[in-house]
């Protein structure tokens, strides 16, 4: 069974009532509607807290099933609430916020580091893009100035929507050489950031994301390691 997907709805909710719909033979708790957002795409599962009439329960992670559904792993799997009741969930939420900062900052990374991208991670504090990238940046100040000068204007961060045949037809859009675009239904998500004339970035991604570049904050780039003949890592961190 499908799971609707609330964090993609929005993404700032951080309560929100569903109902269990099935409990996996791992003792997973798989609700009628996530709050959560499951592993993928480099981004990390959400963790937080269900309730419900009589128990609760501390999430140690989301992931998904094979069937398109949201499994919500417990801390301790006993005690768990069976199908068929209403349950509370409670994100963590500074937790998500620092995924969505830090990823918001890696499609940004992505801009002004303009190759393609053979893998990546996503933490609360930190993230890091791995780029096609035979030679070293000659100046990472400028990159690291470069990447601060986007974030401070304030871009709106928005979500839209094409069809994989569409998808198909502009390969361009495809950064990341490691992980394909969610796929599956018919549609593929898009983040755009920046509106018309000042859009600077466009990219398939189920993730999370703040509404604004301006919420990331300040960043600062790490070293920049050389992990194989064309590959270099490039870490940054929220300040």
């Amino acid at each position: 069974m499908t799971t609707r997907l609330l964090f993609r709805d929005d993404p700032y909710a951080r309560e929100a009532e569903s109902i269990v719909t099935a409990v996996t033979d791992e003792g997973g708790i798989v609700p009628e509607a996530s709050l959560f957002y499951p592993t993928g795409g480099g981004q990390p599962g959400d963790s937080g807290r269900l309730d419900w009439a009589g128990g609760s329960v501390e999430i140690a992670t989301t992931v998904k099933s094979q069937n398109g559904g949201v499994i919500l792993v417990p801390a301790e799997p006993t005690g768990l609430p069976q199908p068929g009741t209403p349950i509370v969930q409670h994100l963590d939420w500074p937790r998500r916020l620092g995924h969505m900062r830090v990823h918001t900052a890696l499609h940004l990374l992505s801009v002004v580091v303009p190759l393609p991208v053979s893998g990546g991670a996503i933490g609360a504090e930190k993230g890091r893009l791995d780029f096609d990238m035979p030679e070293a940046p000659e100046d990472k100040a400028a990159l690291e100035q470069a990447l601060n000068d986007l974030i401070a204007r304030d871009l709106p961060v928005r979500q839209d929507w094409i069809t994989e045949d569409e998808l198909d037809a502009n390969p361009g859009l495809v950064k990341t050489m490691s992980v394909a675009p969610p796929r599956g239904a018919g549609q593929v998500r898009l983040i755009a950031i920046g509106d018309g004339a000042d859009r600077v970035d466009l990219q398939p991604c189920g993730g999370t994301h703040v509404a604004r570049t301006g919420e990331i904050g300040a960043v600062r780039l790490g070293k920049i390691e050389k992990k194989g003949a064309r590959n270099r890592r490039v870490t940054l961190y929220l300040a």
